[in-house]
C-alpha cells in the first residue's frame, strides 16, 4: 500500500502465531528494552516501540519501508535467541500500513489478548511508550499513532462494557464476594487448607482489597509458609470453628475426603456474628464444606464449577460486547487513515497557495491599479499552465479522463 499510513509497520510474535517457548526466547524486560532499542537505531529504525508481554513480544515502526524495517527487527530479535535471521522470520509476522493500525489500536484496546478486555493491556502499551520515549526512539510519527490508540482504547471502555465481567475462577470468587460484601476492605478472610486453587483464589481476594487473612492447615508448617507468601497469620487448626465467626469470606482448599467445615459449624458461626453473612468457597478436590451449608440461612457456598460457570457467562458477556469494541476500531481506524491523508494534502495546498499569490501581485503591478486588467491577466497566468498540460496529456491517451475528472472534483465544475 502507498500514502501516510504505508509507514506504520509491526513486527513480531503473538499468542496465535509463536509456541510460548520461542515467545520466552524472545521476551525482553525493562532492562534490557533500552538496549535492544539501541540496538533498533544502530539497524536504521529512528521511530520504534517494544511491546514485550506474555502474550507477545512486537516492534512498532514508523517511517520505514516496511522490508527494511522486518529485516532489522529480525536480525535485533534472532540476536537475543539461538536461531538465525532466516530460522525466525517464518515465525513473525510483519503487518503495514492500514493492517499495522488496526493491530495497535486493537492491543492498545485490549482485543487482541489471550483474555479479551484485561485492563493492565493498556497498561503495558504505555509502558513501552515511556521506555521507546526515554530511549529517544519515539518520533512524530510513532506518538500520532500510540495517542490515537489511546483515545481508542478509552472510548472502547467507554462505550462497551468489554472489560466487565469474570473470565476466571479466580475473579469469579472476587466479584460474588464484592456482590455479597461490597468493599473487600472492610472484609475479613480465612484460608482452610493450602491447596494451589485455595491460595490463588486468597492471592486475588488480597490484591481486590480484602482487608486481612488468617490461614490455617493440618501441616503447621505449610500453614506457616503460606501465610507469610500471603502476608496473613496463621491459625491453629483446632481453632478453626472459632475463626469462622471472624471471617466475612472462607476459603477451604484441604482435599483430604474428611469434611473441614459442616453445617453446624456455620450455623453457630453465623449466630455469634449476628447473621452477618458469610461467604464461602469450597476449592477442595474432593470437596471440603458440606452440602448442607447451603440451606443455612445467612451462609452463601460456592464450588469450584459453581464459579467456573459464573466465569463462562463473563467470558461469553465479554465476546459479546467485543463486538461492539471491534467495530469502534474500524471506525476510528478509518477516521485515522483520513486524518493522515487529509494532513498529507497540506503540504501541496500551502504551495499552490503561495504560487497563486506570486501570480496575483505580478498582476497587479503589470495591470498599474486597473482591477479589470489585472483580473484579466490573474486568470490567463493561473491558467496557462495548467491548459498547455492538460492538452498534452489528452493528446497522449486515455489518462486525460481521470485528469477530466479531478478537475471537475476540484473545482466544482457541475455545479
Amino acid at each position: 500500500m502507498t500514502g501516510p499510513a504505508s509507514r506504520f509497520t509491526i513486527i513480531g510474535a503473538n499468542h496465535r502465531s509463536a509456541s510460548l517457548s520461542l515467545r520466552d526466547a524472545l521476551f525482553i524486560d525493562d532492562d534490557a528494552a533500552p538496549g535492544f532499542l539501541e540496538s533498533l537505531k544502530e539497524r536504521g529504525l529512528r521511530e520504534c516501540l517494544m511491546l514485550s508481554t506474555c502474550d507477545r513480544v512486537e516492534v512498532w515502526t514508523a517511517g520505514e519501508d516496511a522490508e527494511r524495517a522486518a529485516a532489522a527487527v529480525v536480525s535485533a530479535l534472532a540476536a537475543r535467541t539461538a536461531l538465525t535471521d532466516s530460522g525466525l522470520a517464518p515465525h513473525l509476522y510483519t503487518l503495514t500500513g492500514a493492517e499495522a493500525v488496526r493491530h495497535a489500536f486493537m492491543v492498545t484496546a485490549s482485543l487482541d489478548s489471550l483474555v479479551i478486555g484485561e485492563a493492565h493491556v493498556l497498561g503495558q502499551v504505555k509502558a513501552a511508550h515511556r521506555l521507546a520515549r526515554d530511549a529517544g526512539s519515539c518520533g512524530p510519527e510513532l506518538e500520532t499513532l500510540l495517542q490515537a490508540a489511546f483515545s481508542v482504547a478509552k472510548r472502547v471502555r467507554t462505550e462497551t462494557p468489554v472489560g466487565e465481567g469474570p473470565v476466571s475462577i479466580a475473579a469469579a470468587a472476587v466479584q460474588l464476594a464484592r456482590d455479597l460484601h461490597g468493599d473487600l476492605a472492610d472484609c475479613r478472610g480465612l484460608l482452610i487448607g493450602t491447596g494451589d486453587m485455595g491460595e490463588l483464589i486468597a492471592e486475588n481476594l488480597i490484591a481486590s482489597g480484602l482487608s486481612g487473612l488468617a490461614v490455617t492447615a493440618p501441616r503447621q508448617g505449610r500453614a506457616e509458609a503460606v501465610a507469610q507468601a500471603l502476608n496473613g497469620h496463621v491459625v491453629p487448626f483446632d481453632e478453626v470453628k472459632d475463626a469462622l465467626a471472624v471471617a466475612d469470606v472462607v476459603l477451604t482448599s484441604v482435599g483430604s475426603r474428611n469434611l473441614a467445615v459442616t453445617a453446624d459449624a456455620v450455623s453457630r458461626a453465623l449466630k455469634k456474628r449476628r447473621r452477618k453473612p458469610i461467604f464461602l468457597v469450597d476449592a477442595g478436590i474432593p470437596g471440603d464444606i458440606e452440602p448442607a451449608v447451603n440451606r443455612v440461612d445467612g451462609a452463601f457456598l460456592y464450588d469450584l464449577a459453581d464459579l467456573e460457570r459464573v466465569a463462562l457467562q463473563g467470558r461469553a458477556g465479554r465476546e459479546q460486547a467485543a463486538r461492539s469494541a471491534r467495530a469502534i476500531v474500524d471506525e476510528e481506524v478509518a477516521a485515522f487513515l483520513r486524518g493522515r491523508a487529509a494532513r498529507a494534502a497540506v503540504p501541496a495546498i500551502v504551495a499552490l497557495r503561495s504560487r497563486f499569490e506570486e501570480v496575483r501581485d505580478a498582476a497587479l503591478a503589470e495591470a498599474g491599479g486597473d482591477a479589470a486588467e489585472a483580473t484579466r491577466l490573474l486568470v490567463n497566468r493561473l491558467l496557462h499552465a495548467p491548459s498547455e498540460e492538460m492538452k498534452g496529456v489528452a493528446a497522449e491517451g486515455p489518462e486525460w479522463r481521470v485528469m477530466e475528472q479531478t478537475l471537475r472534483k476540484l473545482f466544482r465544475l457541475d455545479e
